[in-house]
């Protein structure tokens, strides 16, 4: 622009007060924190093996947060609080690393059949390297202060009993066991070798040492006739 005496007027910049609107403006329409960035599955494995070592009472929610690599509001929108996370690491437990039970109980035509084989699954499960020994079930609420873990891991120990002791009822209706057998007292001497060989395998029992305990546990389950497991 030009004066009225003809020399050329110096441009004004922007009102500093209307700028700093404009850049108030601006800066509402970010969004705010920082966007997540992580993988969701990759992230829960990270979870589920912390859970797996240590258990629910000693993994803090800064150790999940720094094994996951997240941080603590993403830790939070994506799975909800350390029990909400700890109950769907279980779920992913079940359904991977702890599914040859279900497995086998499903796919075995008897309960002694489906006992060898589940055994016989553990003493690998339990010792091969990769990831913490042992069963995450069995030991994840070792000295928790929070009864309600506590009593969803029991749930779903005891439901492996029931099961356990519904496959040996079928098989004492089959005639495949003899019909004096106590199915309560075989399914639970069944999930005492389960728990007893995850705790061993802990201790640094081998796949080999606990392929041996399995056959020991076997030998006593009784036969009928000419049915075989």
């Amino acid at each position: 622009m030009v004066n009225d005496d003809g020399t050329v007027k110096a441009s004004k910049g922007p009102d500093p007060a209307s700028a700093r609107a404009a850049g108030d403006g601006k800066a509402r329409t970010r969004p705010r924190g920082r966007p997540r960035s992580f993988d969701r599955e990759t992230a829960l494995e990270k979870a589920l093996l912390a859970f797996w070592e240590h258990g629910y009472e000693a993994t803090s929610v800064s150790d999940l947060t720094r094994v996951m690599d997240i941080g603590a509001p993403s830790l939070y929108a994506a799975f909800g609080d350390k029990r909400s996370l700890f109950e769907e690491v279980v779920r992913v437990y079940g359904t991977g690393y702890g599914s040859f039970t279900d497995r086998a109980l499903a796919e075995e035509p008897t309960a002694r059949a489906a006992v060898e084989r589940i055994l016989r699954e553990a003493a690998t499960a339990y010792t091969e390297p990769g990831h913490p020994h042992g069963c995450l079930v069995v030991h994840a609420a070792a000295n928790c202060s929070n009864p309600e873990v506590e009593q969803s891991l029991r749930d779903r120990r005891n439901a492996n009993i029931a099961a356990f002791e519904s496959r040996i009822r079928a098989d004492v209706a089959a005639g495949v066991l003899p019909p004096a057998i106590d199915a309560v007292a075989l399914a639970r001497h069944t999930g005492a070798m389960i728990q007893g060989m995850s705790q061993q395998a802990r201790d640094g029992a081998s796949r080999e040492e606990l392929e041996a305990v399995a056959e020991i546990a076997l030998s006593i389950w009784p036969r009928t006739g000419t049915h075989t497991g």
